[in-house]
């Protein structure tokens, strides 16, 4: 991680003039003693270092790899994947015979696998592998490559509580699009396990199955969104967990510190609200940071995986604090403060059926049950971060930049 401290380090530890000064000629003892502390120090600076290092080189996904894997890799990366479908820990009999490879074969990608960070290796219970959200991110990629809609990936521009947002180009390299991939079992829904089981009978929950359910919902809203004609990101794809969708010329309004006319832009945000109510959607998470902003204070909505209907049973609640959430923010941050504010019973009668439009898209009732369930926690616990800033003290720009648009099958 750092040779040139380690090497140093470790050329001054043998050196006899170092121990001289301590006295350390004289006792064999105290010469191991002194040997023994300044090895464990070295280690907890070399440790040091391994925790630190990462930090610089965030905001970037390494995918060279992706090029050096043979084809017998990805298919046992597949094969994993596909036998995580009803495994926990996927036994290499069955990796070999999904794959097709002879056993000895199956072992030599699995080494490579596990050399790369794709997979995890297990022997708790009993012999056998997992996919980790790395090796996810490779088959999606690899996939997106293969049709043609991503070729290079470049830096990180927002991470949060379920996703992480990349900068990516298109084929041709003529344009720079936007490629979010879910990661749903971070902190904030960690109890999820606890609550409920998602796969049936099974006793875990599969966080890339949810992870791609989430994906494939989003996506199924934002395409019934840009057809109905509201400010949304364009979106382009989806694989798996990843959303690849066009990228905006805008900013979060978290990181906005002042508006010509936060008047005019609170009033455009209620419209939107209202007119989303009135295709049948409740946002959930409506908030600054899933709102961005032009130069002009144009708008343009992020992040769906989340949206209910306006018949669920809480959807009264999700829509009064979605804007409360805006109407905290604006008072703070802009001073701001609206005469009054839309209750979901002030939207009126339904214009469209996004809602059911979206159950016919493929998002079958099916998924939307399942993933409701995993949803839930977090719809009832996120509260906007404006909630927790006091008074004229926003959340940092580039804090949580967590909701940028992208999806994919």
């Amino acid at each position: 991680v750092c040779p040139s401290f380690s090497s140093q380090t470790e050329t001054a530890i043998s050196s006899r003039t170092l121990l001289t000064p301590l006295g350390c000629r004289k006792s064999n003892c105290s010469h191991r003693i002194v040997q023994l502390i300044l090895a464990s120090l070295l280690a907890f600076l070399i440790g040091a270092c391994c925790l630190f290092e990462p930090v610089a080189a965030m905001g970037r996904m390494d995918v060279s790899a992706l090029r050096y894997l043979s084809k017998d890799d990805l298919r046992t990366l597949q094969a994993v994947e596909q036998g995580m479908k009803n495994h926990d820990l996927v036994p290499v009999e069955l990796i070999s015979s999904i794959a097709g490879l002879k056993h000895g074969g199956a072992f030599k990608c699995l080494s490579n696998l596990l050399r790369g960070k794709l997979i995890k290796h297990d022997r708790k219970h009993y012999d056998g592998y997992s996919l980790n959200y790395l090796g996810y991110d490779y088959l999606a990629f690899s996939a997106l490559s293969k049709r043609g809609i991503v070729r290079a990936v470049g830096r990180q521009i927002g991470v949060g509580k379920e996703s992480d947002v990349f900068i990516a180009l298109d084929d041709a390299e003529e344009k720079q699009l936007v490629v979010k991939m879910h990661r749903l079992g971070r902190t904030s829904f960690r109890k999820i396990k606890e609550k409920r089981d998602y796969h049936q009978h099974r006793k875990f929950a599969n966080w890339l199955y949810l992870s791609r359910l989430a994906a494939q919902k989003e996506i199924a809203f934002m395409r019934c969104l840009r057809d109905a004609g509201f400010p949304v990101p364009e979106p382009v794809d989806q694989n798996r967990h990843c959303v690849v969708m066009s990228l905006v010329d805008a900013y979060p309004l978290t990181q906005i510190r002042k508006l010509d006319n936060p008047g005019r832009v609170f009033a455009q945000l209620m419209n939107l609200h209202i007119r989303l109510a009135q295709c049948g959607l409740v946002h959930c998470d409506f908030n600054e940071f899933n709102v961005m902003i032009s130069d002009d204070e144009e708008l343009t909505v992020i992040d769906f995986p989340q949206m209910v209907s306006t018949s669920h049973e809480n959807a009264p609640f999700y829509f009064n604090r979605d804007i409360q959430c805006l109407r905290l923010f604006f008072e703070r941050r802009y001073g701001f403060q609206p005469n009054s504010v839309p209750t979901l019973a002030d939207c009126g009668v339904r214009i469209m059926e996004l809602d059911k439009l979206v159950a016919a898209s493929g998002f079958s009732k099916e998924d939307q049950s399942v993933l409701d369930e995993a949803m839930e926690e977090y719809r009832q616990n996120g509260v906007s971060e404006s909630l927790r800033g006091e008074e004229g003290d926003g959340v940092q720009a580039g804090e949580e930049d967590d909701d940028d648009d992208d999806d994919e099958e």
